[in-house]
């Protein structure tokens, strides 16, 4: 009797799967405008969890970056990530996917990924999403407010962010691409990730 053929390898539907995913990238990278869309555009619940936005929540006594980074800035900074990876794990525990976006630096692990991964939990997929310094550039010029970097801040950001290259992480190089075609090819690189995860 002839045997079975074997089971087609199917390949893990992304935008069907209950997921925490970390977008990394410097600012102007597009994260939050990405991150956004690929929230609205899911078949399953989705919740975009901006690290900015929570930030932001402190009004008196917020310590802004831009006029110097110093230990307030710092102490905002790690409870906005804390208060980001309580919600995700909160959304995630009730079946609801979410995607977070932050500014990872690469020689920054304990603070970085190993933070993330601490506060959300080890299923987190991260993905980085670096344009060229053109690109961020252009974009940065077009914020407003505290969001909007010196052209000197945005260029040694993205310099230090280029150390992901080489980290095993997934990459996102869309200096070329629209935000729907971004978020295509996240869910490409997602599907990669959910079959084969990444050493982080």
């Amino acid at each position: 009797m002839p045997s079975a053929p074997p089971a087609a390898t199917t390949v893990p539907d992304p935008t069907a799967t209950t997921l925490a995913v970390l977008l990394i990238g410097p600012a102007g990278a597009g994260k939050t405008s990405v991150a956004k869309y690929w929230a609205d555009h899911r078949r399953v619940p989705t919740a975009h969890i901006s690290l900015d936005d929570v930030r932001e929540w402190v009004r008196s006594g917020f310590a802004d970056p831009q006029s110097g980074w110093n230990d307030n800035s710092e102490a905002q900074y790690r409870l906005a990530r804390r208060t980001c990876g309580f919600a995700a794990r909160n959304f995630l525990a009730n079946g609801i996917s979410c995607i977070l976006d932050d500014a990872v630096f690469p020689d920054r692990p304990v603070v970085g990924l190993g933070g993330w991964k601490r506060h959300v939990g080890p299923g987190l997929l991260p993905v980085v999403l670096l344009p060229g310094l053109d690109i961020v550039l252009e974009r940065n010029a077009e914020r407003r407010g505290n969001r909007r970097l010196t052209d000197e801040e945005v260029a040694r950001i993205h310099g230090r962010m280029a150390g992901w290259y080489g980290s095993g992480l997934p990459i996102i190089d869309n200096s070329q691409l629209d935000v729907p075609g971004t978020a295509r090819v996240l869910d490409d690189v997602l599907a990669r990730a959910i079959a084969s995860p990444p050493n982080w």
